[in-house]
């Protein structure tokens, strides 16, 4: 089992990866949403400009990430609508360095998901030149080819460390990984790490319980303030008299990704977080102009500016909007059984196998997967959370870093 971590490297996994495509602290939060939308994980790194036109990115420049839910809460808290979008990035992106690391396309996979596990988010990655030096006779190239090497005879081959052989610093390109770039690589490996992925997730450990919940009548502009940096989810409970918490939903940066900001933000100033559970899932649109009378302010009218394309709000058929116009007509209980297979947050149960949770997260290129009590009577009995740390912590646990 050991062995895929040993003899693969960072570089294997950045074969057909394009290059990287910076997002500037001087761009607009439009320009943000754009990158959001073609990113991972519903969040995007955030560069310091570059000095010269061509130079390379560097782990130096890098900021911290900008998520989908900071630009929705940004866009709330403002209180101007969508010309709030019109505001740089470096306005609304909490600086975080730790976030990336740069790193050698010969590091050692077991190397670099013991950083992962310590919180970076991405690796940034030489994609050109070649490296040599591998501590085993046999490994994984990052250009995707098995060879034999060639200096197994001397005494420094058998070292760790990677020389570099390329070009000049000015022709270098690179790419960045993430999590789930990780994770679609291990997927690839599964009979390489059996029995780990048919096990139960609550026999592996990977059942995080220190989950962050809010109750579905609080302020959904409070409930944000709640949600941790990993995984970026607050769960949205009912709590029985018993004290059990059955969840309805969640409000992740996962959730919000590829969403109407503006939407979002008039959402999550006037709705309560159960209600907003209910129409914040936007994968099926439909524009403004097909849903009768709705009650939307000027505010989130998209206006029409030079250079601009026309382009219409678009809301989801369990929308924030729509949703909205439905308030005086049904209670919310009412609403939530209408609703609630459209927008039902990603489970799994506490007996599920890791190979099953790994494939829900990657299918529905979520960050998590909130974990319902299998024993329970009732369904939604909220127990724990899982997300890309607990599952790299199930894969390694038993290997350690410093094995050759």
């Amino acid at each position: 089992m050991a062995a895929v971590f040993f003899h693969h490297v960072v570089g294997d996994l950045t074969v057909g990866k394009p290059e990287v495509v910076e997002l500037h602290d001087t761009d607009t939060l439009d320009a943000a949403a754009r990158a959001i939308a073609a990113s991972p994980e519903g969040a995007v790194p955030v560069w310091r400009p570059r000095a010269t036109p061509d130079e390379p990115p560097s782990g130096t420049r890098f900021l911290g990430m900008i998520s989908a839910l900071d630009i929705a809460a940004f866009v709330a808290a403002s209180g101007v609508g969508d010309r709030a979008m019109a505001a740089v990035v470096g306005e609304v992106v909490h600086p975080n360095p730790g976030l990336l690391r740069e790193v050698d396309p010969g590091t050692r996979l077991i190397d670099a998901l013991d950083l992962m596990k310590q919180g970076v988010k991405r690796f940034l990655v030489r994609k050109n030149g070649a490296w040599r030096g591998i501590s085993k006779r046999f490994s994984v190239l990052y250009n995707g080819k098995w060879l034999k090497n060639m200096e197994a005879a001397s005494p420094t081959s058998a070292s760790s460390s990677r020389e570099l052989s390329s070009s000049t610093s000015s022709t270098y390109k690179f790419c960045c990984l993430s999590r789930e770039d990780i994770l679609r690589f291990l997927i690839g490996c599964l009979g390489a790490l059996a029995p780990i992925p048919l096990s139960p997730i609550s026999s592996l450990g990977a059942i995080n319980p220190h989950y962050r919940h809010v109750d579905a009548s609080v302020p959904a502009m409070e409930a944000i303030q709640k949600v941790p940096p990993d995984p970026s989810a607050v769960a949205v409970v009912e709590t029985t008299p018993d004290g059990t918490r059955k969840i309805i939903g969640d409000i992740s940066a996962y959730k919000l990704w590829k969403c109407d900001y503006v939407a979002a933000a008039w959402a999550l100033i006037n709705l309560s977080a159960g209600q907003f559970v209910i129409g914040a899932d936007d994968n099926e649109s439909t524009p403004i102009s097909a849903i009768p009378e709705p009650p939307i302010s000027s505010s989130l009218v998209e206006e029409i500016g030079p250079g601009r394309s026309p382009r219409a709000k678009k809301f989801s058929s369990r929308s924030i909007g729509f949703l909205n116009s439905q308030v005086h007509q049904m209670a919310f209980g009412r609403m939530r059984s209408m609703y609630r297979g459209r927008s039902a947050p990603l489970m799994c149960k506490s007996t599920s196998s890791l190979a099953a949770v790994m494939a829900q997260m990657l299918s529905h290129r979520a960050t998590h997967v909130w974990v319902t009590d299998a024993e329970s009577e009732e369904d939604g009995v909220l127990v724990g959370v899982v997300g890309y740390t607990d599952i790299f912590n199930a894969v390694t646990r038993s290997v350690s870093p410093a094995a050759s």
